[in-house]
């Protein structure tokens, strides 16, 4: 059997993306990526550097682009850490990290050049504010790109020494790779990684409302949750329904379903993602999923369920 194509582990959040990118992980062939990333589509990432490059060009837009991912690769990402103490660089090798970082910048910038620095306190450009201000700052023309696919190609070469390079010291052939918003940035994801394979878990949405509460980064009233959500599940409905997905790497799965026939779901999973089934440690439990169902009372759930409106039945759920 040929190698599995990387995947890209999507949804709402609070809908099972950290449990399934786990068990996916757990396939001796699929090595999953241990904590969220974050620089392929948050912003400041790839992603914005992708359009500030190529579709929104001007050189000033693309410096500000370059000074944010800058700032994203080399400090937010090394100064993040998980619930175990880790950091992306730690988890995907540091030196390799290190060296791929540096690597990719000489391949965006076209010149660099020195700036006379901006005078401060009470000086002027004849006469310096003190005997430590800078005398110039480091500026860059950033590249342009008219063919977007040769940029891609560069941001896909990071992408494979990181993560493919983290697979291979596991001994596994691809990777896995999870952040929930991924389910608002299919395309890009796609244009990044053509071959990959995105699984997007959809969990019943009120129940995804009732764990947003309890979450501390999310709103903890109904009125916030719903106002967090709903343009989420309207933007993802929007896409969906102008797309065309025939010839996609697209799964699509319920937590629901997972849970009621985990065995059955599992094998099912794995054959969409190319591998043998493999009985993981991880499983979907029901009791897990509901355990939330009486967090509303009938007055409030009828609330939700009228605010949502369409998207429960349009996201397959009565």
């Amino acid at each position: 059997m040929p190698s599995p194509s990387p995947i890209f582990v999507a949804g709402t959040g609070r809908s099972g993306t950290s449990r399934i990118a786990d068990i996916i992980g757990e396939h001796p062939l699929i090595h999953r990526i241990p904590m969220e990333t974050r620089f392929l589509i948050d912003p400041g990432g790839l992603r914005d550097l992708a359009d500030a490059l190529t579709d929104r060009y001007d050189p000033t837009v693309g410096e500000d682009a370059l000074h944010r991912l800058s700032e994203f690769l080399t400090v937010r990402v090394p100064g993040r850490r998980d619930d175990r103490g880790k950091t992306v660089p730690e988890l995907v090798g540091e030196r390799r990290y290190r060296d791929a970082v540096q690597q990719l910048w000489p391949q965006l910038i076209a010149y660099t050049y020195d700036e006379p620095a901006p005078a401060e306190g009470f000086g002027d450009a004849d006469r310096p504010s003190g005997p430590f201000s800078p005398a110039s700052r480091r500026r860059v023309v950033p590249r342009y790109f008219s063919d977007r696919s040769e940029l891609l190609e560069i941001l896909r070469g990071l992408i494979d020494t990181l993560f493919g390079g983290a697979a291979a010291d596991a001994g596994k052939p691809t990777w896995c790779e999870k952040t929930p918003f991924n389910l608002l940035c299919m395309e890009f994801l796609w244009e990044l990684v053509p071959e990959a394979t995105i699984v997007h878990i959809k969990r019943h949405p009120v129940s995804v409302l009732a764990s947003h509460l309890a979450q501390p980064w999310a709103p903890a009233t109904v009125d916030g949750a719903l106002a967090y959500l709903t343009p989420v599940y309207h933007r993802w409905l929007t896409w969906k329904d102008s797309v065309d997905l025939t010839g996609r790497r697209y799964v699509e799965v319920k937590a629901e379903d997972l849970a009621a026939d985990w065995p059955g779901q599992r094998r099912a999973l794995f054959e969409r993602l190319d591998v043998d089934d493999f009985a993981t440690s991880r499983t979907f439990q029901s009791h897990r999923l509901t355990n939330r169902n009486e967090v509303f009372d009938d007055e409030t759930r009828e609330f939700i369920e009228e605010a949502l409106g369409k998207v429960i039945p349009a996201m397959g759920y009565e």
